[in-house]
């Protein structure tokens, strides 16, 4: 069914790193910031060749985010990294007021993301993160879904004017999407065409949405498979167009299902187009210790969980 194949598995922080190598090499007013955590990033290539251009700050993250808005006035294109959890709800007055509110040319690139980093444990998983950027006013919110797409995703916000929230993470993924891919925000993919059910992924469910695709075709039941990279702004017309066409909906995130793309899917929906829609998505709880796999298991974010959502809205039509 599916056009797409398993290139191999990466994960997507290596691919914000090559996209931020090439960065480094075509765009002289991109710089850098972290907290403390470089090798996590995957911006030691960045960093080798533009030492200039780059600004260790320590564990000290707001300070991160007030340097970044500062050096946009200059003409810079700051990139402040971290993990997702420090990125955002550690920081989120100085990104409310400092870039949001004042519109900052801010790119806020943020690792290991959702449950998926593991073994870390609850206190360092964010899965209300994509909620708090969402909110914001003038915030870009970007969840691509492999090496390729976070490569390209990258390179594509340095050139966006306004603030981005840029979301990746820590596991190795397949790496599906093409390797020359456009990529254009605010423009949802079709992955695969089908009639019986629209499945809207984004992140590390997109892959997941695509092999439970293709069981449920076995089982005679056709998937329009959906990747949403960017979930702010939403491409609400290439979503209505599906779901007029399927008559029911699941949503597919490493996220809590309040907050996250399903909340927005389920807004534009009610508004325009009201059609039973089925979560997958962690329900309302913190995370806890233990692998990836594990995780995604416990917390129903893997392929089974989206079969099982899928039967479960074709009997709502």
């Amino acid at each position: 069914m599916t056009k797409y194949t398993d290139q191999g598995k990466q994960d997507t922080r290596s691919g914000f790193g090559a996209g931020m190598t090439e960065l480094g090499r075509t765009n002289p007013n991109v710089v850098t910031l972290c907290a403390d955590l470089i090798g996590s990033l995957k911006i030691d290539t960045f960093i080798k060749e533009n030492p200039e251009r780059f600004f260790q700050v320590g564990i000290a993250e707001a300070n991160m985010i007030g340097m970044s808005a500062g050096l946009t006035i200059g003409g810079k294109i700051p990139f402040a990294t971290s993990f997702a959890n420090f990125a955002t709800g550690r920081v989120y007055d100085q990104i409310r007021q400092s870039v949001a509110y004042s519109g900052k040319n801010v790119k806020i690139c943020a690792s290991h993301a959702g449950v998926t980093l593991g073994e870390d444990g609850a206190t360092h998983q964010i899965l209300e993160d994509i909620g708090l950027m969402k909110m914001l006013p003038g915030m870009t919110v970007i969840n691509p879904c492999d090496f390729n797409q976070t490569k390209a995703a990258t390179i594509a916000i340095a050139a966006h004017e306004g603030p981005v929230y840029l979301r990746f993470g820590r596991p190795k993924v397949a790496n599906f999407t093409p390797v020359d891919q456009k990529f254009e925000i605010g423009k949802a993919l079709m992955l695969s065409e089908g009639t019986d059910v629209t499945i809207l992924a984004t992140g590390h469910l997109v892959w997941e949405s695509l092999i439970a695709a293709e069981r449920l075709e076995a089982q005679g039941i056709s998937c329009e498979v959906i990747n949403i990279h960017t979930i702010k702004p939403l491409d609400e017309e290439a979503i209505l167009k599906s779901v007029k066409k399927t008559g029911c909906v699941v949503t597919a995130e490493e996220h809590n299902y309040l907050g996250g793309l399903g909340e927005s899917v389920a807004r534009t929906l009610a508004m325009q187009l009201p059609t039973p829609q089925e979560f997958v998505a962690v329900k309302d709880s913190f995370g806890e210790s233990g692998t990836p796999d594990q995780l995604m298991e416990k917390y129903g974010l893997n392929n089974k969980a989206v079969e099982e959502a899928v039967l479960k809205v074709i009997k709502r039509k």
